[in-house]
């Protein structure tokens, strides 16, 4: 294990008894299951402090050390369709997507699974060159883990312009959120500013001297177990609403890296957090009129819903 590499260590959590090596670290990392493989294959991942192959059962407790070899190019775009990515609306200017889970916005360190930039490449889009040449066109991000509706910027103009508009938070970015519990009061503001986390490169947590982040939510349903939440985001700092909902000891079910119940997430059959982007309005670059572009719930958080609101 030697060389450049991202290095993680992590504990499994009790929902991930009996789960095989592969499948806990794409949950827990954030990877690919196919890159997961590789990593074991190259003697990259311990558990416990012994070498592992992908298929051995993983056991509460049990210590996962993984190193991430930083490849001489990461950042690489890739053309390449990805089966689910759906075009919600495409002109001169921009192209709206719906993304799915586990597509990355863009090539990053630690990520070789499909990205939205590639997707878009391999589908012929032309996308502005503005930007780092892996995110060109890129003003906005979603986790690889949350799906939802996301805008890309095809003219250096509508670049320009866009880039502005998410920087002085005149963009309408509106999620839902389906957290555990019941916050209360029903509907607030969470104010506070969010920092890498001290022990763990890949989170982020409320820090005194973080970056400013303002989240508004308001209860649209409260049932036993949950709450489903609408997120306004006045900021957009990485993991916001994962961030202010755990540190409000609610957090999205599902979200295992943010201390959500592994039971309830089993329950629900998430594998990743129930937070979905479900509106985007902003002045359109060329045009200047408002528009807004929707996303409908993708089949595992409609049926996590449904589980939550049966279980009443």
């Amino acid at each position: 294990m030697s060389g450049a590499a991202d290095h993680r260590v992590l504990t499994i959590p009790e929902g991930m008894a009996g789960e095989r090596v592969d499948a806990a670290m794409a949950r827990l990392f954030g990877l690919s299951r196919t890159r997961a493989a590789d990593l074991i294959a190259d003697g990259h991942v311990e558990l416990d402090g012994a070498a592992v192959a992908k298929s051995d059962r993983v056991l509460p407790g049990a210590v996962l050390d993984v190193r991430i070899p930083v490849l001489t190019d990461p950042l690489e775009v890739v053309p390449e369709v990805v089966e689910g990515i759906k075009i919600i609306h495409d002109d001169d200017a921009i192209v709206v997507i719906d993304k799915p889970v586990g597509v990355a916005v863009h090539p990053s360190p630690g990520w070789s699974g499909p990205t939205v930039v590639g997707h878009l490449a391999g589908a012929g889009f032309r996308i502005s060159t503005s930007g780092a040449s892996e995110r060109q066109g890129i003003v906005q991000r979603l986790d690889v883990g949350t799906s939802g509706v996301m805008v890309i910027c095809k003219s250096e103009h509508a670049y320009s312009v866009l880039k502005n508009a998410f920087r002085h938070r005149t963009v309408d970015k509106v999620y839902h959120a389906l957290v555990q519990g019941h916050p209360d009061p029903l509907e607030g503001t969470i104010d506070a500013p969010i920092g890498r986390h001290p022990k763990s490169d890949w989170k982020f947590a409320v820090m005194a001297d973080g970056r400013h982040s303002v989240t508004h939510y308001e209860t649209l349903e409260a049932h036993r177990f949950a709450s489903l939440l609408e997120v306004h985001l006045e900021t957009g700092r990485t993991h916001q609403i994962r961030v202010h909902m755990a540190a409000l000891k609610h957090p999205c079910v599902g979200d295992l890296t943010y201390g959500a119940d592994p039971t309830l997430a089993k329950r629900v059959g998430l594998e990743r957090q129930w937070l979905h982007a479900m509106r985007l309005g902003f002045e359109h670059p060329d045009t200047g009129e408002h528009v807004e572009y929707e996303s409908t719930y993708p089949a595992d958080l409609e049926h996590a819903l449904a589980v939550i609101r049966d279980a009443d």
